[in-house]
């Protein structure tokens, strides 16, 4: 719908629109508008329906604000998705939607950007916040933290499994000079690393890590699930993309617990019917093609994941 937007190839996006769209006057969510090409799809499958975005990035959302105006059934906020309760109250005056879409992680046009400080492959400043104008930068939260706190970060959010010697080479470092560039970040890493995975750069699992906290993904997801699953009417679908194993451990698990309920101990005499499900999961769980992969090699981690509410 308009020809500003920077190559970014949006993954399985035929499959995960063909889920989400099953009314084509109904409403919907698109949580990660990023560049928007979901949200396009999407619009060009409605008729009389209408698709309220969200991100942070205050570039999407310039993006998202041009296709606001060429659309007037399409609005953008700029706010995290796990907060979409109350804008589904303002903007679809509380009425429940027909489906809501998560295409997780960090787009293409953010990582290529090295001035957004994403990239352990371009120099840029040290900032990795999906809205730079809010909240503490890697940088500034690298340059006060305790050597335990950076430690716990790159093990629990990017499995990094020398995350303690990282974390030490870090604090050494940052004793003598201020570290404020992504290559001196991804530096520090790379020597103290001590076993580099074939194929992946040493740096990865501790940027992943670092970013994933700064911005709270992993939180916001869980909260946002949560959102998205009570907004959904009989017969909407919450389509989620996600593209390492920590989101998708989220999404399966809460996708499982509320297509069949919490884990019960085996004698106890509970049927299905007396828990009260609510949800279906919809398929199996979808992978890209190879043609896809071998397009665009950043697809090659993603799952598409599908929940449907079957009942009030």
């Amino acid at each position: 719908m308009t020809d500003t937007v920077p190559e970014h190839i949006s993954v399985m996006l035929n499959e995960s629109v063909d889920m989400l769209v099953t009314n084509v006057d109904g409403l919907y969510v698109d949580g990660t508008f990023g560049r928007g090409g979901h949200t396009r799809l999407v619009l060009d499958r409605l008729k009389q329906g209408r698709l309220l975005g969200f991100d942070k990035d205050p570039v999407a959302i310039d993006f998202g604000k041009a296709l606001q105006e060429e659309d007037e059934r399409f609005s953008i906020v700029q706010d995290s998705f796990a907060n979409m309760t109350d804008h589904i109250v303002t903007f679809f005056g509380g009425d429940k939607v027909d489906g809501v879409m998560m295409d997780l992680g960090v787009s293409s046009p953010q990582l290529d950007d090295a001035e957004r400080g994403f990239s352990f492959m371009n120099d840029g400043p040290l900032d990795m916040r999906m809205n730079p104008n809010k909240g503490e930068s890697a940088a500034q939260w690298i340059a006060h933290a305790p050597e335990k706190d950076i430690a716990d970060v790159m093990y629990q959010f990017g499995e990094e499994r020398f995350s303690r010697r990282i974390a030490k080479a870090i604090c050494e470092y940052r004793a003598h000079t201020p570290i404020v560039s992504t290559l001196q970040l991804a530096k520090i890493v790379a020597e103290a690393n001590p076993a580099w995975e074939k194929g992946k750069n040493p740096a990865t699992r501790a940027f992943q890590g670092i970013r994933i906290f700064i911005n709270n993904e992993l939180g916001d997801l869980e909260v946002g699930l949560e959102a998205a699953s009570e907004a959904l009417k009989v017969g909407g679908r919450l389509v989620v993309i996600s593209f390492h194993s920590l989101e998708d451990r989220i999404v399966k698990r809460f996708m499982k617990l509320k297509s069949k309920g919490p884990e019960l101990p085996r004698h106890l005499p509970i049927q299905n019917a007396h828990l009260d499900i609510k949800f279906k999961t919809i398929g199996k769980a979808i992978k890209p093609s190879k043609t896809e992969v071998s397009d665009n090699v950043r697809s090659r981690s993603a799952v598409l994941r599908v929940l449907e509410r079957v009942s009030d």
